[in-house]
């Protein structure tokens, strides 16, 4: 119908032009062409926006992407591929009607130094949400906090140019490396969570650590049962998130902060605080 349009538009604008050149006026003439012209611009621009809105609802179509980007809390160690964090991420998020695809980036072992090494493969293809998980291997080994923190910051950063909204979960250090060192450790996590405005879930192991029925045998990593809880903790921060990212006007991955800056919206910063004021768990 569109094109049908154009085409009448162009048809009247010829009929004026010969009717101008019959009665001997260049000057309509050359007026009739410009309006022509015109014309032949707006149908061509007006086919473009359908063809835009058309790609566009494509892409809403497809399922948001959520990289779970941790270490061994996250890849599932000593559990059945059913049991893990990511798979039961899943199963909850698909059962609260969220069309999602959980995409499993945890390697047992990894560090924070592991993570900024993986940054290259991981943003090849951007997802839409991260959760960001590492540090435990950091205090386990006793690793510099304040290196902890700039290899993290080098993760967030690139994260937030690519435009992908981040949820930050923290760590704490192993009670046995003394209290300064705690207290350093303990601290880079609600830095970062300030210095980029992202949403924050102060303790990934909150409600689960020194807890036995929830642990496996080695006291560390968690059972089924320990990860069902942590992924129950772990969504009422998660789902707005997926909330603004599925939104019609915000379905399409965020736009990064002019030059990398962090800035926080009113629901990242709400949440960010809301996080933060909740009970600490006591150290494992």
């Amino acid at each position: 119908m569109m094109m049908e349009t154009g085409g009448m538009m162009l048809s009247h604008f010829r009929v004026k032009a010969l009717g101008a050149k019959t009665a001997g006026g260049v000057t309509e003439l050359a007026r009739a062409g410009r309006l022509a012209r015109l014309a032949m611009v707006a149908v061509a621009m007006m086919a473009g926006m359908v063809a835009a809105m058309a790609g566009a609802s494509v892409a809403r179509a497809e399922p948001l992407k959520i990289l779970a980007f941790g270490d061994s809390l996250v890849a599932g160690f000593g559990l059945a591929p059913e049991d893990g964090f990511v798979a039961q991420l899943q199963q909850a998020l698909s059962g609260r009607g969220h069309d999602v695809v959980v995409i499993n980036g945890g390697v047992s072992g990894d560090t924070s130094a592991g993570a900024v090494a993986r940054l290259d493969w991981i943003l090849q293809d951007p997802p839409d949400v991260a959760i960001i998980e590492f540090g435990g291997n950091d205090g386990l080994r006793g690793l510099e906090p304040a290196q902890t923190y700039t290899n993290l910051d080098r993760v967030m950063r690139r994260l937030r140019r690519a435009g992908v909204p981040m949820l930050l979960t923290g760590m704490r250090a192993p009670p046995n490396l003394g209290r300064s060192y705690g207290e350093e450790f303990n601290a880079v996590f609600p830095r970062l969570a300030e210095t980029y405005g992202t949403v924050f879930y102060p303790f990934f192991l909150e409600g689960v650590a020194a807890q036995p029925a929830l642990n496996q045998a080695d006291g560390i990593h968690p059972n089924a049962d320990g990860v069902a809880e942590i992924v129950r903790r772990l969504l009422p921060l998660l789902e707005p998130l997926l909330d603004v990212q599925g939104d019609s006007a915000a379905r399409f991955r965020l736009p990064p902060a002019a030059g990398g800056a962090a800035s926080a919206g009113p629901l990242t910063a709400g949440l960010m605080v809301a996080a933060a004021g909740r009970e600490r768990h006591s150290p494992r």
